[in-house]
């Protein structure tokens, strides 16, 4: 059976960590292995590859078979496309000075792609903080004005509070003031002299 490029997991649950290993086909997934050639970390946004090309590429010359997982990160770092390079040059179709200069210019339109893809999910990033963050001012001002109503309520509620007490008082005092006493005087009573001399006169003529 022919040596493979596969992962080698390693890591805590749900916390995968890999490493990218030459092995012999036969050896179990995560058992004893020839060589290793790099580390592949799933959990950052990208993923983070860690790779020695060099190696990587020796091997994949020499007729080592990639797992699909391994082919996948192979084929984003570069290293299938070198091999199909270098095996254009050993049958002649291109020069080795033709080949590393599509190389480049392939590393080049690469590396503008990540960077973008990069700058996209920074961007993403930044929105998505931006967004919780208005997302919690909102909240802040919604709590705010709950609690300025509440308190205007309260504050209404105690000035209510304090009239009717007044008026109560008020109403309590008025119902504790003693009634004045009204005397009836007789007409008669509040002659005044003058005018009771001046009736004993007309009485006196008129028995004359």
């Amino acid at each position: 059976m022919p040596t493979k490029i596969r992962l080698s997991r390693h890591g805590k649950t749900h916390r995968a960590f890999y490493h990218i290993v030459v092995a012999d086909g036969r050896a179990p997934r995560d058992g004893r292995f020839i060589e290793k050639i790099g580390t592949y970390n799933p959990i950052s946004n990208p993923a983070e590859i860690e790779l020695d090309f060099d190696s990587a590429l020796d091997w994949i010359m020499k007729g080592a078979q990639p797992t699909d997982t391994a082919r996948a990160i192979l084929s984003h770092k570069g290293v299938l496309y070198k091999s199909h390079l270098l095996k254009g040059v050993k049958k002649g179709a291109l020069t080795e000075v033709e080949a590393e200069a599509k190389f480049q210019k392939w590393i080049e339109e690469k590396e503008a792609k990540i960077a973008a893809s990069r700058s996209g999910i920074e961007e993403k990033v930044r929105a998505e903080k931006k967004a919780r963050m208005d997302a919690e001012v909102k909240v802040n001002e919604e709590r705010a004005s709950e609690l300025a109503k509440l308190k205007a309520a309260k504050i209404e509620a105690q000035v209510k509070a304090a009239q009717e007490a007044a008026a109560e008082k008020a109403a309590a005092e008025e119902a504790e003031k003693p009634e004045e006493e009204v005397t009836d005087t007789p007409v008669e009573a509040t002659k005044a002299p003058a005018e009771e001399a001046k009736d004993a006169k007309e009485e006196e003529k008129s028995e004359e």
